[in-house]
This record gives C-alpha cells, structure tokens and sequence, in this order.
C-alpha cells in the first residue's frame, strides 16, 4: 500500500471528548490549516503512541515531521511560528494584548481551572469501569461517587465564580471577543476552552447558564459557531491509523524547529546527557528518556530512539515537567 500523504507533515493524535485537544483541533480549523487525525481512545493504553516511541500519557500529541510535541502550551506556540502555512497568524501582536493572552493561558491551563471543572464530570461517566481504573489519582481524586458528590458544591462555586470573572470584567463592555478586535484569536481560544468544556457537564441552569452570565454564554455561542463555520470550509483532516502515522513519522525530516543545549541552565545538565523527562504533577510514572538535545528557559527536547531506528525528537515545555538524569 502506497503512503498516505500527511497534510503539511502534521499529525494530531487526539480523541473528541479532551478539552485540551478540542482547543488544538480549534486552533488549527481557525487558521484553515490542513493536518493528519490519528484518532486516539479515551483510556489507556495507547498503542499507537508505542509505535514512535512516546510513554507520555496525556493527549493531544502533535507531530511536525520526526519532532513530537507535548503538551498544548507548547503546540501552539509551535503553530503559532509556522507562518507559511496559514496566512494569518491568531496570536496576539501588541504587548499589552500579548500580555493577556499569556495570563490567560497561565491561569485556564497552571492553575487550579482543569481539576475543579473535572469535579463536575458526571458521576455515571466517572464509575464507568475503564474511566475509573485509568484516571485513578488523576488530580489527586480516586473518582468514587462519594468523592464526587461531596466536591460537587465547592467545584460549582468555582466554575460559577470563573463564568462571572469574564461576564463582570473583559466582557462588561459589550465586546465580541477578549481583545476587542475581530476574532477569535488565540486570547479566546486560551479564555474560553475549558468554558466550553464545563457547559457540556450538565451544570444547574440556576447556577450557571445564559440566564445568568448572558455575555459569557454569547461569546460561548459566537466561538462555538466560528469553529464550527470554520471546519466546515476548510479542509477535513486525513485520517491516519496508528501504523500509517509511526510510519509517516519515522521517514520523515526533522522539523524546522533548531535545538541547542544552554550551557549555563540551572539544572547543570549537558548535551548529550541521557535524561528522562516526565509530568511534574499526577502520572508521573510516565516517563520518556532519551539524550538530551534541546534545552532553553522554556522547552526541553530529547532525541529517543523507536525499534526502526528511527530517530525522533520530543519536545516538553519547561513549566509543569521535570528533566532528571539518568
């Protein structure tokens, strides 16, 4: 069988329920830019993720070539540099924009946002056999009903006080989106992606709902229908099976991105070391080693090699990782 062409040389290993992935797969349908689906299941394990190798467990993945990208901090930082496959960049340009845009994607995604919106996650969903085994201890919670029924109100004072945060502040004014000019651009999609991700948990509509955060719900509603607008015309992604994208993957070039070692790091450690690199908060026994290639303020990156001998790179931000030697 003949290779299957991929898009731009992307791959996105994603599933439809991650709200993480929903703001890559957002952020991309957006900008019209073309991309490979490898469609990933909702628990582990994942095979297809094996085949390159990456033990990192979360999702989504993005793949440039034979460079693997963890985490969405750091994959939309990548996007956002390839200007040449889109013509229009969505993130912010003006510093005091940027400067928004940046706390708010410190804030939804380093702060405590994901773990009390995940309280809300239905109890049905989370005593599901294969959902509670494989998101035991995930955000410090062991998902029984018990757990959740007791966290419910304090998780909804929560999320309720977040809805208000945007309706008595940046959307006070009327405004259509965060910035104020046309959109979305990035600082909505990094405001908005966990909203939507909590309206679809069935909130008390007493509590939280177009009732009580009209401009909230509105701007929910304009992002909801400018993503769906924007797939509609754009190009549908190519769906690869897990073989079809290690296999793309590991013929591939490296990537554009340029990688370096800096030598005065505080971590002490060189190029060329042989490290491990995993999750700073829950799952951490997931761990990826490799040799030590890349090393700034903010990405680290090591090279792995797969059973074809392959060589790929694996990117991780900084923040929210460790690096160990070994």
């Amino acid at each position: 069988m003949a290779p299957q062409t991929v898009p731009n040389d992307i791959i996105l290993y994603n599933y439809g329920f991650s709200p993480f992935g929903k703001r890559v797969s957002a952020y991309l349908a957006l900008r019209g830019i073309n991309y490979a689906l490898c469609e990933q299941p909702f628990t582990m394990p994942r095979p297809d993720l094996a085949l390159l190798p990456v033990h990192y467990r979360r999702i989504p993945i993005l793949a440039i070539g034979r460079d693997i990208y963890l985490d969405t901090r750091l994959i939309l930082r990548v996007l956002e540099s390839l200007p040449d496959i889109s013509p229009q960049r969505l993130g912010a340009i003006k510093p005091q924009d940027v400067f928004v845009e940046k706390l708010l994607e410190r804030y939804m995604i380093e702060g405590p946002v994901f773990g009390q919106a995940a309280g809300l996650v239905p109890v049905d969903v989370a005593q599901d056999p294969n959902f509670n085994k494989d998101r035991q201890g995930m955000l410090g919670r062991n998902w029984s009903k018990e757990e959740l029924d007791e966290g419910r109100g304090e998780c909804l004072t929560y999320v309720r006080n977040l809805f208000n945060l945007f309706e008595s502040t940046i959307l006070a004014d009327g405004r259509d989106w965060i910035l104020g000019s046309e959109g979305p651009k990035l600082a909505d999609i990094e405001g908005i992606f966990m909203l939507d991700f909590v309206t679809g948990l069935q909130l008390p509509e007493n509590l939280i709902s177009a009732k009580t955060f009209p401009r909230t719900f509105a701007w929910l509603d304009r992002y909801q229908a400018a993503v769906e607008k924007a797939k509609k015309s754009g190009p549908e992604p190519t769906a690869l099976d897990g073989q079809a994208a290690a296999d793309h993957i590991h013929r591939s070039e490296f990537g554009r991105a340029k990688v370096s070692v800096d030598g005065e790091d505080p971590t002490g450690l060189r190029d060329g070391a042989n490290v491990e690199i995993f999750t700073a908060d829950w799952v951490t026994e997931h761990k990826d080693r490799g040799r030590l290639v890349g090393l700034t303020a903010d990405e680290v990156t090591i090279a792995v090699t797969s059973k074809e001998n392959a060589v790929i790179r694996v990117h991780a931000p900084r923040t929210g990782f460790k690096i160990k030697g070994i």
